[in-house]
């Protein structure tokens, strides 16, 4: 993995969907990806219980994984507190790789690395032995390219698939140019891509780009390891597929990279987005318990249109929201009629 000098399975695990299944389930999870050797797991103190449970899952196994964390705070103190709180949840005394978690533009980068910023933290972390490698996360592909350049950082975290291609031209070699580990965010696109054989025969085809799909079943992370075990090379009728779903989805999802927020009037922009794949993914009676009252924040919409302003893929963000909402409106009503209300 790049200038971290570690030997990293050609496939890592991100630790969002693992809070899905019971804890029961998700140590099974956790303990089936180690027997296969996947032996990266990525997750941030910011993925509600998902340290907690990643700490659970490797328990007795603490030599067989690396674990990859992230926190958002761009301040030498925030950040220094946050790091040994994620220590505590996850269970263990040192950290293999610290991320930065989603620097939005350049400012935010500038914060980070300047003087009493999240960089001087994670100096002082490592040279203390809490933590092992320096990392970033982003979905900003100027913040990507200007961090990797900068020398700072071993590896950087960005979304990559066959949807959404913008690190290919460019920041996959810059990555490569300055052997900063690339690990490859969102392959699945969010859960709009349902054919783990094109999304990883995709992003296979990058030597230094390591895949770090999401996972809330056993027989996920045994279909994926045994794709990768096996190999993909990717046919001419496999490619004509990819182009077809890439137009059919177009560029109107969310990536869920936040840069709309905050609004100005309270809209909980980011959840009503992805209110559509909340309900793929998660049972509804979770959906409308956890979200309902974020999704219920649309009726605070004035079409300003200051959201569409900040989005870096350009999304009709007022057009998703009103889209999304009458969905959630219409689940809520059938689930209600469901339980006989």
């Amino acid at each position: 993995m790049g200038k971290t000098g570690l030997d990293v399975s050609r496939v890592a695990i991100g630790g969002i969907p693992i809070q899905r299944p019971s804890l029961e389930e998700a140590v099974k999870i956790i303990n089936r990806a180690l027997d296969l050797g996947v032996n990266l797991i990525d997750t941030s103190i910011g993925y509600g219980d998902s340290e907690v449970i990643i700490g659970k899952g490797i328990t007795g196994r603490r030599d067989e994984v690396l674990i990859a964390t992230k926190g958002s705070w761009r301040n030498k103190e925030t950040s220094l507190a946050h790091i040994d709180y994620s220590l505590q949840r996850l269970g263990t005394d040192y950290i293999d790789l610290w991320q930065m978690h989603n620097i939005k533009d350049l400012d935010s980068l500038n914060q980070a690395i300047s003087n009493g910023g999240s960089l001087d933290a994670a100096k002082q972390a490592l040279d203390e032995g809490k933590i092992d490698h320096i990392g970033f996360s982003t979905h900003n592909l100027e913040v990507a390219v200007k961090g990797v350049e900068s020398g700072f950082f071993e590896t950087i975290m960005f979304p990559i698939n066959f949807i959404a291609r913008e690190a290919a031209d460019k920041l996959i070699t810059c990555a490569k140019k300055h052997n900063v580990g690339f690990l490859g965010m969102k392959p699945f696109a969010g859960g709009n891509i349902m054919d783990a054989r094109l999304a990883l025969g995709y992003l296979l085809q990058y030597e230094n780009v390591i895949p770090v799909p999401g996972i809330e079943k056993l027989e996920e992370i045994d279909e994926i390891v045994k794709l990768v075990n096996e190999g993909i090379e990717l046919s001419n009728y496999d490619w004509v597929q990819i182009d077809a779903i890439r137009d059919q989805l177009g560029n109107k999802f969310c990536r869920q990279c936040m840069y709309c927020m905050p609004c100005p009037q309270g809209v909980e922009i980011w959840i009503l987005t992805y209110m559509k794949n909340l309900f793929r993914l998660w049972p509804k009676e979770r959906i409308l318990k956890n979200f309902g009252e974020a999704a219920e924040t649309a009726i605070k919409c004035i079409q300003c249109g200051e959201c569409e302003e900040k989005c870096p893929y350009d999304l009709p963000i007022r057009e998703l929201i009103n889209e999304n909402f009458a969905y959630y409106l219409n689940e809520l009503q059938n689930y209600s009629q469901e339980q006989g209300g």
